[in-house]
């Protein structure tokens, strides 16, 4: 099922052909440090674009985080995601791992990535390789040296402000690697400056521009292929900073303006430090959701089945929105992205576990919503009421269903490597008597439908 562009989406992609018309043939001026207007223009427009030289980080700090992405590398642990645009699966030319505290997760692209935690304070997590440790505690420790640099750099753009200086680039080198931070930071947030630089996560990537001959061409302005075209960065906290360790590029304002990624013509890996939006994406937060939607079954039930406390609407709606959010943002997320995280930890397997065994118990509670709807001697209005507050998330699930089985079984998606191939997880045949409900829900969605359609006056 193909899904429909968001009016933003419409509105962005209007605006780039419009330009592009006008463009015709010709290439949209762009300038270089060569050119006299460059460091004018960085002031006036990009202010608040920081660039460290790489001298200025240790030769110990260099050495260690290049070991690390070389391990990582070495190991398999970088992979090229199937992402979702605009209801097309695509494989990204860049390969990625997210690596941070334990139990994130970042979103882009339609797509949920899962931490491979570094080894924060009073965390036991296990590696399967000790290399693979040592790589996740160096990023660890790139990152809190990053946190530091940037609450410096934006302690020293806010007192520029309060004094109505202009903020001007503090240093620029033509060596790499370099070091790139991105920040949207004004004034006013001088109290926040710590909880911007809060980096959570770190989103690597790898690129060799020599075995990707497909890429696009920068359309705009002439400069050669791109690894990744012109976009902002998704899953951000409101005007949080970006730190960027990169051999090969810089990194632009996410808020207010948009970056590509040339594709350069050597190997490139880059560590992106993100203070992720995690309010809904965090292993606690869908832990303390499945709590909440549990909450209305009886637990003095001895046979197995599920019996509920209340059939109230609004309580049921609830209850099967979550159980949507269950499958469909961690379960179906998860497993489509094969086994992928086995190469460097086992630090999900047991959550994933847990979860699962909690869909599986909301599975029992729709079972059981369905049941008190064909009871005999139940009200109609009642009936209805019920009808109405679950019929939406039913359909939900069964197209989404749908729509999940077909990408596991795409022509590209068949063409990953056995431990990258996605998996239709959970899922189950019609003659499962492990299960309480079909997989394929249309004929109980259908028949829902007629029931609600033939109680209307």
């Amino acid at each position: 099922m193909k899904r429909t562009p968001t009016a933003e989406e419409r509105e962005r992609e209007a605006k780039k052909l419009r330009l592009l018309e006008e463009l015709e043939d010709t290439w949209l001026p762009y300038l270089t440090p060569k050119d006299d207007e460059f460091y004018q223009q960085w002031q006036l427009k990009y202010p608040k674009l920081i660039l460290r030289e790489a001298s200025s980080v240790s030769e110990e700090l260099h050495k260690e985080v290049q070991e690390a992405f070389l391990t990582l590398h070495k190991h398999g642990c970088l992979f090229r995601d199937l992402v979702r645009i605009q209801g097309k699966d695509l494989l990204t030319p860049v390969s990625r791992i997210l690596i941070g505290n334990p139990g994130c997760t970042y979103k882009y692209l339609n797509t949920r990535l899962f931490t491979v935690p570094w080894p924060v304070k009073g965390s036991n997590i296990k590696y399967p390789e000790a290399e693979i440790a040592a790589a996740c505690e160096t990023f660890l420790k790139l990152n809190d040296y990053l946190q530091i640099e940037t609450i410096q750099a934006l302690e020293e753009l806010a007192a520029k402000e309060k004094a109505n200086e202009d903020a001007v680039p503090l240093c620029m080198s033509a060596d790499f690697p370099r070091v790139g931070m991105g920040s949207s930071y004004d004034g006013q947030d001088e109290v926040d400056i710590k909880s911007r630089a809060a980096y959570n996560v770190t989103l690597l990537n790898f690129m060799d521009p020599q075995k990707m001959p497909y890429l696009k061409e920068e359309p705009y302005f002439g400069m050669g292929k791109m690894a990744v075209s012109w976009h902002h960065d998704e899953n951000l906290v409101d005007r949080s900073a970006v730190a960027v360790y990169s051999y090969s590029c810089e990194d632009d304002l996410n808020a207010t303006h948009q970056h590509c990624v040339l594709a350069g013509s050597q190997p490139r890996f880059s560590s992106t430090h993100r203070v992720a939006e995690c309010s809904t994406g965090t292993l606690d937060y869908i832990l303390q959701r499945c709590q909440l939607a549990l909450q209305n079954v009886r637990d003095d039930v001895d046979n197995g089945d599920v019996s509920l406390k209340s059939f109230e609407p609004a309580v049921l709606k609830q209850g099967e929105e979550i159980h949507n959010e269950v499958e469909f943002e961690w379960l179906r997320q998860f497993w489509f992205q094969g086994n992928r995280y086995r190469k460097c930890t086992d630090w999900w397997c047991q959550p994933m576990a847990q979860l699962e065994a909690l869909w599986k118990k909301m599975e029992g509670v729709t079972n059981a919503v369905l049941h008190e709807v064909k009871r005999e001697g139940l009200p109609v209005e009642q009936r209805n009421e019920i009808l109405t507050a679950i019929l939406a998330s039913l359909t939900a699930r069964q197209n989404l269903r749908r729509e999940w089985h077909a990408r596991c079984q795409s022509r590209i998606a068949r063409t990953l490597p056995a431990d990258q191939k996605p998996e239709c997880r959970p899922y189950w045949e019609k003659d499962d008597v492990s299960m309480p409900l079909p997989f394929d829900l249309t004929d109980i969605v259908s028949e829902l439908r007629g029931q609600l359609l033939e109680a209307k006056p």
